[in-house]
């Protein structure tokens, strides 16, 4: 089992639409290093859900349901998503200020760079505001990288 760290905006796909929906598909993935964390990842491998640019902390764990398929979002066929379930929410936040204050985990953080998938037109969060704030989000995965089980102090 690998562990990952998958990261999305909260004012875009949260945690809790995550639980609400109870199954997710991590799409909207346009960055080459973070679509091949997607297509190494197998089901069963576990996940920290980490909420960005809002929050920027961890808010609760999810399992790979799903592996790589094609992502529904993309009409070149290029690009692939998988499926997630949540398992359990943090019962404390664990925030990006904690993690890098730890030595224990700071390392994690450092340990090599972050993918970033910049937005795109028809990115996911492009599509849902043109839709208006009602319209179906789904995740868009901005921030997706393999945590080593040493990075955890493991």
């Amino acid at each position: 089992m690998q562990f990952w760290l998958m990261k999305s905006e909260p004012d875009v796909y949260p945690w809790s639409r995550l639980v609400a929906d109870g199954r997710g598909h991590w799409d909207g993935v346009r960055n080459h290093q973070a679509a091949r964390n997607l297509r190494s990842m197998q089901v069963g491998d576990r996940a920290f859900f980490y909420h960005s640019n809002i929050g920027k902390e961890i808010v609760g764990t999810m399992e790979v349901a799903r592996t790589w398929y094609p992502d529904h979002t993309d009409p070149t066929g290029k690009w692939g998503m998988v499926d997630v379930v949540p398992l359990a929410a943090a019962r404390t936040p664990l925030s990006l200020a904690d993690i890098k204050a730890d030595p224990a985990l700071a390392g994690a953080s450092r340990a090599s760079p972050w993918a970033r998938s910049p937005p795109r037109s028809g990115s996911i969060s492009a599509r849902a505001s043109a839709q208006g704030p009602d319209a179906r989000r789904r995740p868009t995965c901005r921030v997706l990288r393999r945590l080593d089980p040493h990075d955890l102090g493991g």
